[in-house]
C-alpha cells in the first residue's frame, strides 16, 4: 500500500483523538475551575460541583434515547453534528448570565456528549486498519489523557488569569477547527443499522456485560467522589498553592499516558489480573489521600498512580463492552456504557459533595476508597467468574 494512502487510513483516528481531547477537556473543566466559578456566580463549591454531576447524569439519562434515535443516520454526518451542537453550546456558557444558564448549556454540552462517546469507540474500532483495534482504543485513551495534562490545566489558567468564561470560548473556537478537520478526513460510514430498545433485554440477559456495567457504576463512583473535589482539596487540606495545584493537576492528567502504555503492553497477557490491579489501586490511592496531604512528595505520587490506574480502567471496561457485545448491538452497548459510568460520576461528584456539606473535605478519600473495596469485591466474587464462563462458551 503507498505510503499516502497508509497515512490516510490513519487521519480519521487523528481526528477522533482531537475530538476525544477536547469533550474531556470540556467535561471535567468545572473541575479546574470550581472555586472561580463559585467566586464568580457567588454560589458555594457544593453547588457550583453540580455543574459536574447535572452533566453526568444527563449523560447518564440520555445516551441510550438520544443513540436509539440518530441510529441510522450515517456517520460521518452525525459526528459533525454532535460537534457543531458541542460548539454552539460552548458559546453559550462564555455568555452564560447566570448559574441556571450556565447549566442549560452544560446540558446541551451533555446532549453532544451522550452520542459522541456512544459511537467514538466502535468508529475508532472501525477506521483503523485490520488487527490495530486494541491501538486504536488505546489513541482515544491518549487523548483524554493529554486533555487532562493539558486540556484541563490550561483551562484551569485561562480561567485564573482571564476569566473562566473564555475557557469555555477557547473551547469552542478548537471544538470548530476540529469540526474542519473531520468533515476533510473522515470517510463516509454506513451505520450498523436501526438500534431498537427491544435489543435490551438481550444485552442484560448477557451476564459479562451486566457485570461490567456494574462495575463500571461502582469504579465511576469511587472514582468521581474523590476527584471532583480535588482542587479544594489540594488547596485547603493540603495547603498547596494556586500554582502548585496547577501542576498536580497536570501531573495527574500525564499519568494517564502511563495507564494508556500499562494498557497496550500488559492487558492482553493477563486481562484478569489486569482488571484487579486497575480496579483495587485507585482505591487504595484514595484511601491514602489525607495522609499523602501532609507530603508534596507522598501527593504527587498518589496521583501519578491513581490517574494511571483510572485511565487504565477505563480502556479495559470499552474493550470488553466491544469484545462481549454483539456486533450487531456494540453501539446500543456502548451506549449503556456511557450512560452508567456517566451515572456513577454523577454519584461520586454529589457524594463527594454530601461529604464535604455533613463532614470536611479530609472526608472525600474514605467514602471513594469504601466504595472502590466494595467494587474489587465484586470484581473477583461475580465478574471473574461471569467472564470465565461467557468465554468458555465462546471456544
Amino acid at each position: 500500500m503507498p505510503k499516502e494512502k497508509t497515512i490516510a487510513r490513519w487521519l480519521p483516528l487523528v481526528g477522533l483523538t482531537f475530538a476525544v481531547f477536547v469533550f474531556n477537556t470540556s467535561e471535567f473543566m468545572p473541575i479546574g475551575l470550581l472555586s472561580d466559578i463559585a467566586a464568580d456566580l457567588h454560589i458555594s463549591e457544593v453547588r457550583a460541583g453540580l455543574l459536574v454531576s447535572v452533566y453526568a447524569w444527563v449523560v447518564a439519562l440520555m445516551s441510550l434515547p438520544l443513540m436509539v434515535m440518530v441510529s441510522t443516520v450515517e456517520l460521518k454526518r452525525l459526528l459533525l453534528a454532535i460537534i457543531a451542537l458541542f460548539v454552539v453550546s460552548h458559546v453559550a456558557s462564555a455568555l452564560a448570565e447566570g448559574y441556571y444558564t450556565l447549566m442549560l448549556s452544560r446540558i446541551g454540552v451533555a446532549c453532544a456528549h451522550s452520542i459522541f462517546w456512544s459511537i467514538a469507540p466502535p468508529l475508532a474500532v472501525r477506521t483503523v486498519p485490520d488487527g490495530r483495534s486494541a491501538l486504536g482504543l488505546s489513541t482515544m485513551a491518549t487523548g483524554s489523557s493529554v486533555a487532562m495534562v493539558v486540556g484541563l490545566p490550561i483551562g484551569r489558567v485561562v480561567g485564573l488569569y482571564v476569566g473562566w468564561r473564555m475557557t469555555f470560548l477557547s473551547i469552542a473556537v478548537i471544538s470548530a477547527l476540529i469540526f474542519a478537520f473531520i468533515a476533510a478526513v473522515f470517510p463516509r460510514l454506513q451505520s450498523r443499522g436501526k438500534l431498537s430498545f427491544a435489543k435490551i433485554p438481550a444485552l442484560l440477559h448477557n451476564r459479562v456485560l451486566l457485570g461490567l456495567f456494574v462495575l463500571a457504576l461502582l469504579f465511576a463512583t469511587t472514582h468521581y467522589t474523590g476527584y471532583s473535589y480535588i482542587e479544594p482539596f489540594l488547596g485547603q487540606v493540603a495547603g498547596l498553592s494556586p500554582d502548585v495545584v496547577t501542576m498536580v493537576l497536570i501531573v495527574f492528567g500525564a499519568s494517564g499516558m502511563l495507564g494508556s502504555i500499562a494498557f497496550s503492553k500488559y492487558y492482553m497477557s493477563g486481562r484478569r489480573r489486569f482488571m484487579f490491579v486497575v480496579t483495587l489501586g485507585p482505591a487504595l490511592c484514595l484511601l491514602l489521600m489525607q495522609a499523602a496531604a501532609m507530603d508534596i512528595i507522598a501527593i504527587f505520587a498518589v496521583c501519578i498512580v491513581w490517574g494511571a490506574m483510572a485511565t487504565a480502567f477505563n480502556i479495559a471496561c470499552q474493550d470488553n463492552t466491544i469484545r462481549f457485545a454483539p456486533k450487531e448491538a456494540t453501539s446500543i452497548a456502548m451506549s449503556i456504557f456511557s450512560g452508567i459510568f456517566n451515572l456513577g460520576i454523577g454519584c461520586g461528584a454529589y457524594l463527594g459533595g454530601v461529604v464535604v456539606d455533613h463532614t470536611s473535605l479530609c472526608g472525600i478519600g474514605y467514602a471513594g476508597a469504601l466504595i472502590g473495596l466494595v467494587a474489587t469485591l465484586y470484581l473477583v466474587l461475580r465478574f471473574f467468574p461471569n467472564m470465565r464462563r461467557r468465554e468458555a462458551a465462546l471456544q
